[in-house]
């Protein structure tokens, strides 16, 4: 029964991106419009909903960071109607000429964008992720089929209602966008075998959720694992300013893949640098993790002591490791050995250091004095993301619009033959 329940999805779906790839923008576009004025409408239920959710996962006993992710309030609500509203005055990549050129037999030919087709995201307790999906799967041409998490359904189930009912009514092909209504974990299992079904999965969560949609697909998938990002406080980095971007790299939103797990700090700046930034993490609520440096340092105030697993750990949580290191050089190295290859920045009054951070860093997003938290399809103007990236191919980093196409060769002749 639920084997062909989750068929019939994919099949409805395919046959919806067939049309869907063909829709005019102006369409899209009306049909983005009005998901965001019924999120707005629609607010109070899906806030109802949420708080559901919200007493559910206090009585397991989820608190703190995992608690916030959860968590709906009007603002955020009306984020999500924004973000949407992004979306919509963005650039339709769907038929954008990549690149042209002309052969000497008299062949002209286009690299030209096009959607995926059919889109499967599983997710966790982000139920904002819901509109942020649909939305950019809506603008790219692409049908999208949506698994949230059991711990935030209601809240998926609520916004999910709203949007297709816009989505309908604004004339988009039944069947374009697809809620997975079954909590059953085999749903997963089930859509992750869809060959031919369903085009790309992209799974957004902890790792272990990530690791276990890549073990069982056996269709494409997008990863983004764990985010183990740093910030590394160089020798000559202005004090002020790094203390302001770690604080906020790590205490803004902690549970999120660009919060900083790390922080490295020269020796030269670490014994004026740490003190004050320590006692501002802990008035914050942040548990300290220190190297021996760092504890001798910070010998009057409760710092732990940080274990070689801390150092390969996304606590997303108020939990933050910290090391003095002795060059610029050997902070590159703990970057490399523990990194995620998500996001990692340094803070530096040396464009020589700088340079050499951006060139020898090689994860998705690397900064010069500017926080982490930046890593995000909102903050790059992309509207917004459907995840942050840590593969190579065929997308890295925030992903956009454009990530969510790939490209045909258009080819036009005028009765050549090959000889």
């Amino acid at each position: 029964m639920l084997e062909r329940y989750v068929q019939k999805l994919t099949r409805d779906a395919k046959k919806a991106s067939v049309s869907l790839g063909q829709v005019p923008t102006a369409t899209k576009n009306r049909a983005l419009s009005a998901m965001a004025k019924e999120l707005e409408r629609g607010s109070g239920g899906i806030l109802a909903a949420n708080k559901r959710d919200l007493a559910a996962a206090r009585r397991a006993g989820v608190k703190g960071a995992l608690l916030d992710r959860l968590m709906l309030n009007p603002k955020r609500v009306v984020e999500m109607a924004e973000g949407l509203r992004e979306v919509v005055k963005l650039r339709d990549p769907v038929g954008a000429v990549i690149r042209q050129w002309s052969r000497p037999n008299g062949l002209k030919i286009a690299k030209v964008r096009v959607p995926i087709g059919v889109i499967a995201i599983v997710y966790e307790a982000r139920p904002n992720v819901t509109a942020d999906c649909v939305g950019l799967c809506v603008k790219s041409g692409n049908s999208v089929i949506l698994r949230g998490g059991s711990e935030a359904i209601h809240s998926t189930r609520a916004i999910f209602r709203c949007l297709d009912r816009a989505g309908r009514t604004a004339g988009l092909p039944a069947g374009s966008i697809q809620l997975v209504w079954n909590t059953d974990r085999r749903s997963v299992d089930l859509l992750l075998a869809q060959v031919g079904g369903v085009d790309l999965v992209i799974p957004r969560g902890g790792e272990g959720l990530i690791r276990s949609v890549v073990e069982k697909a056996k269709v494409p998938v997008i990863k983004q694992y764990k985010g183990i990002c740093h910030t590394y406080v160089d020798s000559p980095a202005d004090p002020k300013m790094a203390e302001e971007i770690c604080f906020n790299a790590k205490v803004q939103r902690p549970g999120v893949c660009n919060a900083m797990e790390t922080l490295l700090v020269h020796r030269a700046i670490a014994p004026r640098f740490l003190p004050s930034m320590a006692r501002r993490y802990l008035k914050a609520g942040v548990q300290l993790r220190g190297d021996p440096a760092t504890r001798r340092i910070l010998r009057d105030l409760p710092v732990k002591s940080a274990t070689e697993k801390d150092w390969a750990t996304e606590y997303l949580d108020l939990i933050l490791s910290v090391k003095v290191v002795g060059s610029l050089k050997e902070a590159m190295e703990h970057i490399q050995r523990y990194g995620s290859g998500h996001s990692d920045a340094i803070v530096t009054k040396s464009k020589e250091h700088g340079g050499r951070f951006l060139r020898g860093i090689d994860s998705a997003c690397v900064y010069v004095n500017a926080s982490t938290r930046f890593t995000d399809g909102g903050q790059f103007g992309m509207g917004s993301e459907i995840g942050v990236s840590t593969d190579k191919l065929h997308a890295r980093g925030p992903m956009g619009l454009e990530e969510l196409t790939t490209y045909k060769y258009v080819v036009v002749g005028r009765g050549q033959v090959r000889k």
